[in-house]
């Protein structure tokens, strides 16, 4: 880092378009030192959505995979030595590609020309980081000066020493002198946002082949990276979803997607000092940083100032620019304007609310915890019709090449500071740094480029922390599910938290935590991170009118497992703890028993009792959630324990007897009316006999016994199935449901049908549509979710339930109390759509046929783009629960 170095030559860059290049066949590619082996095109095209449903579910987090030839950090192996140019596999031209609508770059283009760029260059190396829903490449593609494989090696170990050795880096004077400052841009993570990719490449190509002094410096002293696309199959598809129907840019906390998988995992491997997304469109070109609500672990005094200043040096180089077509912010109208007004739009300057900064689950969002300034960029010109025009397309094209040539200028002439705030912000993570909230009279004070300052805070400031020591995650009887509390570990193992567990029983405020209960030290780098996570979060609902997503995401209070926030950041350590390795296991088959046991509690119990059921493995599930397994081939047994990390156990006398009085398990063919959260929710879970129903089709197929009910043991209802009153489809499902057939669904919806067929009897009343967070319930103690009950649930939005008839039964409320305890649930002017108004009335309800037929209708969000773990596992436990009635 130079700071005298600028590289001004970035500013005269051409926006002209960039010649697409013509694709070359794999074999006729030469061999050159540090290629890696070719491998055949994956198919992307004809998997339906329930088989791309069970592939992602599959390879959840920790099981995705990249390729470089390298030092592992994070998921993705990093290159030895630059340039690593690896043979790239071309894809095949897609049919119906939605980029031909507007001339942007298809994917199976991108491998053709990445090759003749590292044919040609050594300063272009590109890597496989992951795969898409769909099968296609995720490349990442570095840019930078050559390096031996010493070189690499120093390199790594100064990015490691930032990290973890946060104070010997700031007083390393070789580190400052000589380590390449990263920079990330993530082009296209929307599929039907393309032009950032577009910019991308030419700007790639132009720093391969520019031979002036100012590149060769640049890239000397900076590695450059570029994920050309995030999205293939959106991007292919015209769709902003992945293939999955899931958007990727709310997936950071979950990780439901590979593509999201891919974006965390490099965030870890590159540990930028400044990350972009690239986003469209807004009429008007948009740089963050974000407005408020601010989220409460972000450390704003070395966040802001630099992030305000890109922003503006982005409007400042944008609107020199004068490219033709392009738009600009009016500040006294707050719209785009064709006149050159001076101004673009910065959110955290120009919009109160609405585009906040608040959860992260957005890229930009994200990457800030693992040390990045970060922005997301919104280019200006929108769709007509499925797709910009080709005009608009290299409107947005030109001004995602300055914007991004302006921030590579910038960190060129900043990175110093830039690194200082890195460093520092994993520092104060490390020494456990009580986390103070800067208030508007902290500004003033703070280093740095000071133009923000006047705009902080227009919103009560930011909400200040108080931090704990530790989150521990028991083991035990203190634990309420064993699965899902390894589950959450891997989880946090996978975002880069660091995990330990305890060596002996230690006993903290009170409570006695078991030998190898788990510990979240928060003297950690990635606190904010790891804080995040875990926090429940704060009711923000009085701070501002709107929210821009979801305004809670705890994983301690919504994944299920069982999670103790323990002391204050100034207290002493949490006992003696050593670090966690890799992610925990205690499967387990016992000798020579000829009936096992294990608890079900959680998503992977669920999914073993599937798996077994599959198998035709009888099982009986006791009223304390405990499942007897009858006689089964050791193999199998064997297999389900390794697979979803079964402590089986020999099944005692007590539970033996108790078998008379159990039901014996199904393997259930579950028809479902819903979205894709729900296919994904029930594929998670094991549920592999899935039909798909509709109101139409119901009505359609009645006449000939073609409802999709014939075979079903349950109707999942995840969203509206009405039938006409007197039509055939409607005495369909009821003939369906005399016979014993049963509903669980959730949300109005669900009641609706559940009382359409005679299951249920009340009013459904739905909340602010708006309203979205964490909510406090209380679980009846006969309700058949008592076994393992649940203390939080999620809501978007919350649905309850008000005037039952005396055959539907309460099986869970919401507390009486204080019923809303994190995020934005606001009440309309009347109030009746309210926290207040939802306070002790039934959140969970259920109800009985004399056909033995039941349901189980949910006003809590327990299917939510898969993410409230604890919800899918009260969901599976309500499916076995209605078909197992007499």
């Amino acid at each position: 880092m130079k700071l005298s170095r600028t590289v001004a030559v970035l500013g005269t860059m051409t926006l002209a378009a960039t010649t697409f290049l013509s694709p070359a066949a794999a074999d006729d590619r030469p061999d050159s030192p540090g290629r890696g082996p070719e491998r055949d095109a994956a198919s992307a095209g004809a998997a339906s959505f329930a088989e791309l449903a069970r592939t992602a579910q599959r390879s959840g987090p920790g099981h995705h995979g990249g390729s470089g030839g390298g030092t592992t950090t994070g998921a993705i192996d990093m290159p030895r030595a630059y340039p690593y140019q690896p043979d790239l596999t071309v894809f095949p031209p897609a049919d119906d590609d939605a980029t031909d609508l507007n001339g942007t770059i298809a994917h199976d283009q991108l491998a053709p020309r990445l090759t003749e760029l590292m044919e040609s260059s050594d300063r272009v190396s590109t890597q496989v980081v992951g795969r898409s829903t769909a099968g296609r490449d995720l490349y990442l593609v570095t840019v930078t000066a050559p390096e031996s494989r010493r070189e690499t090696e120093r390199q790594s170990r100064w990015r490691e020493e930032i990290r973890t050795a946060p104070e010997r880096a700031a007083s390393d004077r070789r580190l400052a002198a000589g380590y390449k400052t990263p920079l990330w841009i993530s082009a296209n993570i929307h599929g039907n946002e393309w032009e950032g990719t577009d910019a991308a490449m030419q700007v790639i190509e132009y720093l391969a082949t520019a031979d002036d002094r100012a590149t060769a410096a640049l890239l000397e002293d900076h590695r450059l990276y570029f994920s050309l696309t995030l999205n293939p199959d959106g991007r292919t598809l015209g769709t902003r979803a992945t293939s999955l129907s899931l958007d990727a840019n709310r997936d950071m906390i979950t990780g439901a997607t590979p593509e999201s998988r891919s974006f965390v995992a490099t965030a870890q491997a590159l540990q930028p000092l400044y990350a972009a997304d690239f986003h469209g469109y807004t009429d008007v070109l948009q740089v963050e940083p974000c407005g408020p609500p601010h989220g409460q672990n972000y450390e704003y005094d070395l966040f802001i100032p630099h992030g305000y200043a890109i922003a503006r040096q982005v409007e400042d180089d944008v609107v020199a620019a004068q490219i033709p077509g392009n738009t600009y912010y009016d500040p006294a109208t707050d719209e785009a304007v064709d006149e050159n007004t001076g101004f673009i739009k910065i959110p955290y300057r120009d919009t109160p609310s609405g585009w906040d900064d608040y959860p992260p689950i957005f890229t930009a969002q994200y990457a800030a915890f693992h040390g990045a300034t970060t922005s997301t960029v919104e280019l200006p010109k929108g769709r007509t019709g499925p797709a910009t025009t080709p005009e608009d397309a290299a409107i947005n094209t030109a001004v995602a090449k300055r914007t991004m040539t302006s921030m590579i200028d910038y960190l060129a002439g900043h990175d110093d500071a830039m690194l200082a705030d890195q460093i520092e912000a994993f520092r104060r993570g490390a020494e456990g740094e009580p986390k103070d909230a800067l208030s508007v009279d902290d500004v003033a004070a703070v280093p740095g480029p000071d133009e923000w300052k006047q705009h902080w805070d227009v919103v009560d400031d930011q909400d200040p922390v108080d931090l704990p020591r530790a989150y521990v995650i028991p083991v035990g009887d203190g634990q309420r599910s064993a699965a899902d509390a390894e589950a959450l570990v891997d989880q946090l193992l996978f975002h880069g938290v660091e995990v330990g567990t305890l060596t002996r029983s230690t006993r903290v405020g009170g409570t006695t935590y078991p030998r190898g209960s788990f510990v979240v030290d928060l003297h950690q780098p990635l606190r904010g991170l790891a804080n995040a996570l875990l926090d429940l979060g704060t009711d923000i609902s009085a701070k501002v009118p709107s929210m821009y997503d979801i305004s809670a995401w705890s994983l301690a209070s919504l994944w299920g497992a069982t999670v103790d926030r323990v002391g204050s950041t100034t207290d002493g350590p949490v006992g003696k703890v050593v670090p966690l390795r890799g992610e925990p296991s205690d499967a387990r088959v016992p000798h020579g028993a000829r009936h096992v046991a294990f608890d079900v509690a959680g998503v992977e119990d669920y999914r073993a009792l599937n798996a077994l059921l599959d198998e035709d493995v009888p099982v009986w599930l006791l009223d304390d959630g405990r499942a007897v397994v009858g006689r089964a081939d050791g193999r199998i047994l064997r297999e389900v324990a390794r697979e979803h990390d079964v402590p089986f156990e020999a099944a005692t006398r007590q539970e033996l007897r108790r078998l008379d009085a159990a039901a014996q398990l199904d393997d259930l063919t579950v028809a479902y009316a819903g979205t894709q959260d729900d296919l994904l929710s029930l594929t998670e879970l094991g549920f592999d006999d899935l039909v798909r129903v509709t109101a139409a089709g119901i009505e359609a197929g009645a006449a000939t016994g073609t409802t999709g009910l014939e075979d079903a043991d349950v109707l999942w209802v995840g969203s509206s199935l009405t039938l006409p009153a007197g039509g055939a489809g409607r005495e369909a499902v009821q003939d369906w449901v005399d016979d014993g057939g049963s509903v669980v669904g959730r949300t109005a919806a669900a009641f609706a049908v559940a009382e359409t067929y005679g299951l249920v009897e009340g009013t459904a009343v739905t909340g602010n549509r708006a309203g979205n967070g964490i909510v406090d319930v209380d679980t009846a103690g006969s309700s058949f979710l008592s076994a393992h009950p649940q203390d939080e649930a999620f809501v978007y939005p919350a649905t309850w339930f008000t005037d039952l008839g005396e055959g539907t039964t309460v099986e869970q409320s919401y507390d009486a109390d204080r019923p809303f305890l994190a995020g934005h649930w606001a009440p309309s002017d009347a109030g009746s759509d309210g926290p207040g108004a939802a306070a002790g009335q039934a959140a969970v309800v259920s109800g009985e046929a004399d056909s033995g037929a039941r349901a189980v209708v949910f006003g809590t969000s327990v299917f939510f783009r898969t993410h409230p773990k604890g919800g899918l596992g009260q969901a599976a436990q309500a499916l076995f629960w209605a078909t197992s009635g007499d």
